[in-house]
């Protein structure tokens, strides 16, 4: 098999279905008016706002993660495992479910007005709107920004902690002198990337943005088409929302800066800023005050699980039939994204290996991350723009979410898959080459030892990814085509909080059971090996 024709096949989905969409924005621009919309004054007071509240999620929640990864670099307590773990999947979490648990601790009646009243206090309201949007955004980047930053801090060589103690260096200095060179190289590219995902943030906003004034472009674009059918201004924004990805990405790709490798002599030695009662104090302050934040919505989640309204729910014969829709967008979206991303690895790795040209190998695996400029909604507009003369939209509806959740997913896969696949290449493929193994008998006899958990890990990622969004679903889906996320967000919406907290568990519960079930059964299953005796 030539070493062009798999990503050639990849290129051509992705270049199909988002080039399809794009054409159809340009094209469908220019018979709609595009001069005026762009004239709107609401269209640029939204463009603000997204910017605004992008840059205020991004600043607090950089500015509260470096001193808590500094803390927890300090620190070592029972416990500290499984909190690292739970900030590593905060990505993961499913956003709706994480809004849910926000409203039950911060809404007019969750928990923190309840402890206020119970004290005498007067119940105060800052939930829906910027407040609001900013909670949501802080509670699911805080936790990532800090896991990123404290490996970075984990690489700084211990001989570095020696010398400070030798000096007497105070915790300014460190951090000054050792801890923020090594934060530096990885904060600019985090920094960047929660940037991205709050400017394309939709379930945040919608759900706690409590009105008209807090609209972003996500959001301006799903009323649009689906209240209002106004394709004009639909079009304007999405065309607006790609201009505006397309520059942050690019400058995200710039920012991150080379890390320095260090040689070490391997031994440990103890931080010099470790002893003392007022670092020890503001420490335990900055780690306790992340885990209420982020721990107590999702206790809230499972708590809330258990009402009155858990049976009713549970017989419902709409929630049992959005979740297997559930699965079969997700598992669909996964397999899909998957077989995407190998297929463009396969090509990288001949190109890295055989033919001995890395720069070409790394444009082929960049390709991949060039998706997100092309935000959901935007393509999932495209594509209805592209098939509404077509055919009746809502009955591909199960289709097109299955392929938009495969290609945001794609990037994931990429990233994943990456360098293990390099790494076991350079291992084997010479090996390979002389046996003459390739295909299939190469993936089972050779690679999918050392593969088989990279590859479960992207699986697993993808499908809880796509289990868990509400974007795409959002505007395609219907009273017979509905996931749990959309169940969530309506009852939500409809103030129905018994049920919600139910569907949230729900959804949480398969969240979890999914991931596990693909990382540790695919992770672990072997291939049989038949031996012929002569």
């Amino acid at each position: 098999m030539p070493w062009w024709l798999p990503a050639s096949l990849s290129l051509s989905v992705v270049g199909l279905l988002v080039g399809g969409a794009l054409l159809a924005l340009g094209l469908t621009a220019g018979g709609l008016a595009l001069a005026d919309n762009l004239g709107q004054p609401y269209l640029w007071r939204v463009v603000w706002f997204t910017l605004w509240q992008a840059a205020l999620s991004t600043l607090l929640s950089v500015a509260f993660a470096i001193p808590l990864a500094r803390a927890l670099s300090r620190r070592r307590f029972p416990g500290r495992g499984l909190l690292l773990r739970i900030f590593s999947l905060s990505l993961v979490v499913p956003v709706i479910v994480a809004i849910f648990g926000i409203v039950a601790v911060h809404g007019r009646r969750g928990w923190v007005n309840e402890a206020l009243e119970a004290f005498g206090f007067s119940g105060v309201h800052y939930l829906y709107g910027l407040g609001g949007i900013l909670i949501g955004h802080c509670f699911l980047n805080m936790p990532f920004v800090a896991r990123i930053l404290l490996q970075a801090l984990d690489t700084v060589p211990p001989e570095s902690w020696r010398v400070a103690s030798q000096y007497g260096l105070r915790s300014r200095d460190l951090f000054r002198l050792i801890e923020w060179p090594a934060m530096r190289t990885v904060l600019p590219g985090v920094a960047g990337l929660v940037f991205m995902l709050c400017f394309t943030s939709f379930a945040v906003v919608l759900t706690l943005g409590g009105g008209p004034k807090a609209t972003t472009l996500e959001v301006a674009v799903y009323q649009a088409l689906r209240f209002d059918f106004d394709l004009g201004r639909a079009v304007t924004l999405a065309l607006v929302q790609l201009v505006c990805c397309g520059g942050i990405v690019l400058a995200v790709l710039h920012l991150s800066l080379p890390g320095n490798l260090s040689l070490t002599e391997g031994r440990a030695y103890p931080r010099p800023d470790r002893a003392g009662w007022p670092g020890r104090l503001a420490d335990s302050a900055m780690i306790g005050g992340a885990m209420i934040f982020v721990l107590l919505p999702l206790a809230a989640v499972v708590l809330a699980g258990f009402n009155a309204k858990a049976a009713s729910v549970l017989t419902d014969p709409a929630l049992w039939r959005a979740l297997g829709q559930s699965l079969t967008i997700a598992m669909a979206s996964a397999v899909l994204a998957l077989l995407l991303g190998a297929a463009l690895l396969i090509s990288s790795r001949s190109l890295r290996h055989r033919l001995l040209r890395p720069a070409a190998a790394n444009r082929l695996e960049l390709s991949a991350s060039l998706i997100l400029v092309v935000p959901p909604f935007v393509l999932a507009t495209g594509l209805f723009v592209m098939l509404r003369h077509v055919t009746d939209v809502f009955a591909l509806a199960m289709p097109l979410v299955i392929l938009v959740n495969a290609l945001m997913a794609l990037p994931f896969v990429v990233r994943f898959l990456g360098g293990p696949m390099m790494a076991e290449a350079q291992k084997h493929d010479r090996l390979c080459q002389s046996l003459g193994l390739a295909g299939w008998n190469r993936l089972r006899l050779i690679e999918w030892p050392s593969l088989r958990r990279p590859i479960a890990l992207a699986l697993a990622v993808a499908a809880t990814l796509s289990l868990g969004d509400l974007g795409v679903i959002a505007l395609f889906g219907s009273q017979d085509f509905a996931t749990l996320p959309l169940l969530l967000y309506q009852a939500m919406g409809g103030f129905r909080m018994a049920e919600a907290a139910v569907i949230a568990a729900v959804l949480s519960l398969l969240c979890l059971l999914l991931f596990l079930s693909i990382e540790y059964g695919l992770g672990r299953m072997r291939f049989r090996r038949r031996v012929r005796h002569a």
